[in-house]
């Protein structure tokens, strides 16, 4: 058996979800492979490579200069090897154990989920949080139904067939959208939920631009607004928290709390948690909050 993610082997939920971006992850590899085979050559032949370096016109005869520089190279490409396979790893790892770990807390952090009826996933992806909303439905015996939102039909069908693995179709839906524009009218689900997703809105304006940010604090907005009042939020994502955490204090959410850091795909990852409130009063030279800003 292998090594286990909560109570699931991790081979079995490899073999459910898969691993999305896989070309990502090859990329690691083969480069490190390539810095690895690199490493060993100058490991093993380098003494005649200090003896071409020495007779080169770089280095005029110079041997402790040749011999520094091909130690210098060999050690390079050693340790680019090393932080490459961990890079792979950390990538292996966080693509299914660690989303499937997340999801669990996500799921955990909604203190009632007797009293759910409707639940959104934006960007569900293969539907690890999905399936996790969905189990969590059918563990309290309730009538819910989990929607997953995503930009690609292809994608929304595989969610469709890991929810079947899971036996808790009967509680998923997918639905093609853009989460932009949310497809649902105000304060219709009690809880939405995100995971590793929002950072990726906006993108094509490159991630650390002005108009990146604009897109993805929309996207906060429309969560907001399809939320109940009194209705539940739990996102975690990478890099941009703080940026979201700044844009609830701001739609005057309640019960903001950021989890501690966790590293996920080589960066920094948090997972936020709050509350609409049930009511929202307007006070003199108070202007009604507009979810859709």
């Amino acid at each position: 058996m292998g090594k286990t993610s909560g109570t699931r082997d991790w081979g079995q939920i490899y073999s459910i979800y898969g691993i999305e971006q896989k070309h990502t992850l090859f990329f690691l590899l083969l480069n490190a492979i390539a810095f690895s085979l690199l490493s060993t050559v100058f490991f093993l032949y380098f003494h005649p490579i200090c003896l071409s370096l020495e007779s080169s016109f770089l280095f005029s005869g110079s041997a402790a200069a040749a011999r520094f520089s091909a130690g210098f190279f060999g050690a390079v490409t050693a340790l680019s090897a090393v932080c490459l396979f961990f890079a792979a790893a950390n990538f292996l790892y966080s693509a299914v154990p660690l989303r499937y770990e997340m999801a669990q807390r996500m799921v955990g952090s909604v203190r009632d989920w007797s009293s759910v009826r409707t639940a959104l996933d934006l960007g569900c992806g293969r539907g690890v949080l999905l399936n996790a909303v969905a189990t969590q439905l059918k563990k309290t015996g309730s009538s819910g139904r989990v929607v997953g939102l995503d930009r690609s039909m292809s994608t929304t069908l595989s969610t469709l067939r890991t929810a079947h693995m899971e036996g808790v179709q009967e509680y998923v839906t997918c639905r093609e959208g853009d989460v932009r524009r949310l497809p649902f009218g105000d304060n219709y689900f009690d809880v939405v939920v995100s995971a590793v997703f929002l950072h990726t809105v906006g993108k094509e304006y490159g991630q650390k631009t002005v108009e990146a940010a604009a897109e993805r604090t929309r996207v906060l907005g429309e969560a907001v607004r399809v939320l109940k009042p009194g209705g539940v939020g739990v996102l975690w994502d990478l890099v941009h928290v703080p940026e979201y955490v700044r844009r609830l204090q701001e739609l005057r959410m309640e019960e903001i709390r950021v989890s501690k850091r966790v590293t996920a795909f080589m960066v920094k990852s948090h997972m936020v948690s709050f509350r609409k409130p049930s009511q929202h009063f307007v006070g003199p030279g108070e202007v009604r909050l507009d979810w859709r800003c």
